[in-house]
């Protein structure tokens, strides 16, 4: 069961960040699971810690908050089910590092107070909502679902702002358990101030990229002993990504050479292309040559840090 933490009427913004940093919320759940493509563990848990500046709310999340409205009113016009906009933060009573701000509330029959989930999603996403819904929405309802113990959730998406679909998503008992497991080990992260591990998403990458944006020159640090078996690790992932990239490129040399000089090959239900590609690239070797002040006045210079292992001499 849940409990009303806040109310949201009339919260502004940035008290709404400040409550959402005394638990973990729904959008949270992907990130708390690794598997967010845009946000890491120990991004999450400096931002619950209070250790990252607020953030202003981005171009899609404006956009999502601006047509929720609009996506919940087309899904009771096509569903007949009507449904009601909750203005509180809601907290688990048995698990009260569990939040939930949901966009809405509906009756259904045979199945008693559900959730509503309203999303909208570029053109360039509708496959992942063919047969499905993705990942990081299915664990946010799930969430949802823990807070309150609603036994359904009806989540209803706009993609490219002419396509509209909505799903009836079950209660998941093995999934919830999960979530909880993982949720509450986060938490101890946050109550006890220690950062949760790295993995090695992508999320995780861009964070370590963004916090240690370049190096101090000629500064040096002797790791502790546990970067030995981190060093084992390395080496042996290269071994084995070294195999499996040469046996996908066999792959694709052969599926090539079937191809010949056709453009389009299809098999097993799918479509090989190998087309021409014809770029124009801009010649700074010879700019430079012929133009050296021209060249230097749009030269902009950038810089990253290049990770490599190599043996000590």
């Amino acid at each position: 069961m849940a409990i009303v933490l806040a109310s949201t009427e009339n919260m502004s913004y940035e008290d709404w960040l400040e409550h959402r940093k005394l638990g973990i919320g729904g959008s949270d759940a992907s990130v708390v699971c690794g598997i967010n493509k845009y946000k890491s563990p120990v991004e999450l848990w400096m931002d619950k810690t209070g250790q990252l500046p607020p953030q202003e709310a981005g171009e899609a999340a404006y956009w999502g908050t601006q047509l929720e409205s609009i996506v919940r009113d087309e899904f009771t016009k096509r569903t007949g089910i009507e449904v009601t906009k909750p203005t509180v933060i809601l907290q688990s009573e048995e698990h009260p590092f569990m939040l939930a701000n949901l966009d809405g509330t509906c009756e259904v029959l045979d199945v008693g107070t559900c959730i509503f989930e309203a999303k909208t999603a570029s053109a360039y996403k509708a496959g992942e909502w063919e047969d499905t819904i993705p990942d990081e929405y299915q664990l946010q309802i799930q969430h949802y679902m823990a807070v309150t113990g609603y036994a359904g959730a009806y989540i209803a998406v706009l993609i490219g702002g002419n396509t509209f679909r909505w799903k009836f998503v079950e209660r998941d008992e093995e999934l919830i358990s999960m979530l909880i497991e993982l949720e509450s080990a986060f938490w101890n992260h946050v109550q006890d101030c220690t950062p949760p591990p790295l993995d090695g998403s992508d999320a995780a990458k861009k964070f370590l990229s963004e916090r240690f944006p370049s190096s101090k020159p000629q500064s040096q640090i002797v790791l502790p002993d546990t970067a030995a078996d981190l060093l084992a690790q390395y080496d042996e992932a290269c071994e084995e990504l070294e195999i499996v990239t040469e046996k996908k490129q066999q792959a694709e040399n052969l599926l090539k050479e079937m191809m010949g000089s056709n453009e389009v090959g299809t098999a097993g239900g799918r479509i090989i292309t190998w087309k021409s590609v014809f770029q124009e690239r801009l010649d700074g070797k010879t700019l430079k040559a012929e133009h050296p002040a021209l060249c230097k006045k749009y030269t902009n210079k950038t810089s990253y840090r290049r990770f490599e292992i190599k043996t000590a001499s």
